[in-house]
């Protein structure tokens, strides 16, 4: 039986629950839960004080409602399973090394930030810098997968080392100094992506071609001979994606080298 989990009523001061992870917490009992500490803006608070707990761990929590303002759910996990029937705050997943966390609405800015491994999968909306490096950091996502259905904002995979990111639409600068790791978009882009690039792929696979940086080239089209294997794999965490059959490669950013990829639906 898993963890049920609810919050009692919105607050305007944010939730922060690093401490609450299905791992962490596997041999504890509700009464045990509850008194888990949290931070409730600078105050530490037990978490029994904001949410409602029930079921026994079993390596699963559900977050039933609205948690925009719950943040950190998520953070560092490295085995078991979070589903979120609802929103999500910042930070989502961030710096998870294993295990697996679904959302089923929208969720905010950082999400799977520097992740190491593990799967994050959201049928709504989210917000910028996903799979991205904290400032100042030398490297952001360098293992597992984020799959967003939805669009997102600025910054997806910056300083991305490796991994794999899928979104339904994106802002601007996708791929901003992208160490490596793949970022695929199937909806509409913004500008200015691959800016710094070293490494990596970026697939537009979208209607409408995003205008690139001039530090890109041209270097030819070609058949997407792994379209398949991509479909496939997505197919396997219930991502529908369409690819096309060729594709326009451009290498870049020349400015660092130009050993990145992006590729364009032809």
């Amino acid at each position: 039986m898993p963890i049920e989990i609810q919050l009692r009523e919105q607050t305007t001061i944010p939730l922060e629950v690093e401490t609450i992870r299905p791992d962490s917490l596997q041999e504890k009992s509700v009464a045990e839960i509850q008194a888990t500490t949290i931070f409730h803006g600078k105050d530490e608070v037990e978490f029994g004080e904001f949410f409602d707990v029930e079921g026994e761990s079993d390596g699963l929590h559900i977050w039933n409602g609205d948690f925009s303002g719950v943040h950190w759910i998520g953070t560092g996990l490295e085995s078991g399973s979070i589903e979120i029937r609802g929103n999500a705050g910042r930070h989502l997943g961030s710096e998870m090394t294993g295990g697996s966390i679904t959302v089923s609405g929208d969720v905010s800015d950082w999400v799977g930030a520097e992740m190491k491994g593990g799967s994050i999968s959201i049928a709504g909306n989210g917000g910028h810098l996903i799979g991205s490096a904290y400032r100042g950091s030398p490297k952001g996502m360098s293992g597992g997968r984020i799959l967003i259905r939805g669009t997102v904002g600025n910054e997806v995979g910056h300083t991305m080392r490796r991994g794999l990111i899928a979104v339904g639409g994106l802002g601007d600068l996708a791929g901003f100094n992208m160490l490596a790791g793949t970022i695929m978009v199937f909806g509409n882009a913004g500008i200015r992506h691959g800016a710094g690039m070293r490494r990596g792929t970026i697939l537009f696979l979208g209607k409408e071609k995003p205008e690139l940086i001039p530090t890109f080239k041209y270097a030819c089209r070609q058949n997407l001979t792994v379209a398949s294997l991509m479909r496939n794999h997505l197919k396997q965490w219930d991502y529908p994606a369409d690819f096309p059959e060729a594709v326009d490669l451009y290498h870049g950013d020349f400015l660092e080298g130009g050993r990145g990829e992006i590729m364009i639906a032809a």
